[in-house]
């Protein structure tokens, strides 16, 4: 597995905005685009972004 390259501020963020798209795409307030709110949720809780990995970029403190 890749190193870990997102940070706890990043983290957050994206579990939060990924859950607020995916919500709102639920209720219908926005169109089914709203479902990609699951890839920030996804990396987020994951802790890695692939896309940071093939760009060399990390928020982690390390």
């Amino acid at each position: 597995m890749g190193r870990l390259n997102v940070g706890n501020l990043d983290r957050a963020l994206r579990i939060l905005v990924g859950l607020a798209l995916i919500g709102l795409a639920a209720t219908g307030t926005i169109g089914l685009w709203g479902y990609v709110g699951i890839v920030p949720l996804l990396t987020g809780l994951a802790a890695r972004c692939p896309l940071y990995s093939v760009l060399g970029i990390a928020t982690t403190s390390r």
